[in-house]
């Protein structure tokens, strides 16, 4: 009996090493006879954080699936993304966060790997036609990391500290708390930031405590935002991952291990982002969590990124995708709205 050939996970790989790329080696004498491919790929990159979310979805599908538990059914295939190369310009002016996806979106659709794994926070709202996202992940904490080795808060700074984000969100809010501050562009994976702030490039910076729980150094955090001092950005802490839209197998392998409460609460902020239309020159923050009475509360942000201007909003309602959907676009209309079409002419 012909067997489908085993899922081939790409990962979203952050910064990798200039030059970088992969090289294929194959095992002798193993699949053949039955039709699956076992090549190994190996990449010189600099992301540990892509590898740890790719090899959590592995386990994730080994543990749920025997079939899949056996040695060689789950490759993971390294795919660098014009968004990792780029590091000494901000996201905006080379295109924005879809850049973080479209190599690897091409290969999926092309068919040289089967499900994508990314951080939900890097995918436009607007998936590629033949693409679904079936699964998330769940989601792990969605607050902001404050580090430095000299302040133990944002407010123990002293006028002129320099911080580093390359997040209009975190820059207007930061900003708009803290107008002595001053944010400069600081890109890079985890390690590259922390690395940076260790040699003195900048007196802070903030992370997303999720990245550092899944590479186990939460410990890095001097600090952590609540969501009153930091609204995280729109999706931060999920995991999505997508395949095409008619592979029927894979489809039911990602349900498996979807999480549903994720899935709406992400569905629902996506929904507010895109009715803002927002890209990378638009500082939008967005939190959807199912409250004590599990109903669905949401607040939104939409700023300045100078942080001169910032419209807020909150709403709740029941924790159900075509609410929660409704919600989010509610509120999305509701700052659009405040804000006018002049504000986001302004952001061009």
């Amino acid at each position: 009996m012909h067997q489908p050939h085993p899922p081939r996970l790409a990962d979203l790989p952050r910064a990798p090493a200039p030059g970088g790329g992969a090289r294929r080696r194959r095992r002798p004498g193993r699949g053949a006879a039955q039709g699956l491919p076992h090549p190994d790929w190996h990449a010189r990159e600099d992301s540990p954080l892509a590898l740890a979310q790719a090899r959590q979805t592995r386990d994730e599908l080994k543990a749920a699936h025997t079939e899949l538990a056996e040695d060689g059914a789950i490759e993971i295939v390294i795919i660098k993304t014009t968004g990792d190369m780029i590091l000494d310009k901000p996201l905006a002016d080379i295109g924005g966060k879809g850049l973080f996806t479209k190599e690897i979106d091409d290969a999926l659709l092309q068919g040289s790997i089967d499900i994508a794994v990314h951080s939900m926070k890097d995918v436009p709202t607007y998936l590629p036609e033949g693409m679904i996202l079936p699964c998330n992940l769940p989601r792990e904490d969605v607050r902001d990391a404050f580090i430095c080795l000299t302040a133990k808060t944002l407010g123990e700074l002293p006028a002129g500290s320099v911080i580093g984000s390359a997040s209009l969100r975190r820059q207007s809010q930061i900003l708009y708390k803290y107008p002595s501050l001053k944010v400069v562009n600081f890109r890079g994976n985890v390690q590259t930031r922390l690395r940076k702030l260790k040699e003195g490039d900048v007196h802070a910076t903030l992370l997303a405590l999720a990245g550092l729980k899944r590479l186990g150094m939460p410990e890095t955090a001097t600090s952590v935002l609540s969501v009153d001092e930091m609204l995280p950005a729109v999706a931060q802490g999920a995991i999505g991952i997508t395949c095409r839209s008619n592979d029927d197998k894979m489809m039911e392998y990602l349900s498996s291990l979807n999480h549903e409460d994720t899935r709406l609460a992400v569905a629902c902020e996506r929904e507010f982002l895109s009715v803002l239309d927002g890209n990378c020159r638009t500082p939008i923050a967005a939190y959807a969590y199912r409250d004590k009475d599990g109903n669905c509360s949401f607040r939104g942000l939409l700023a300045s990124p100078d942080g001169s201007i910032v419209y807020e909003t909150s709403r709740s309602g029941t924790y159900s995708f075509d609410d929660m959907v409704a919600l989010g676009q509610d509120a999305g209309h509701e700052l659009k709205s405040k804000a006018g079409p002049g504000f986001f002419d302004g952001l061009q």
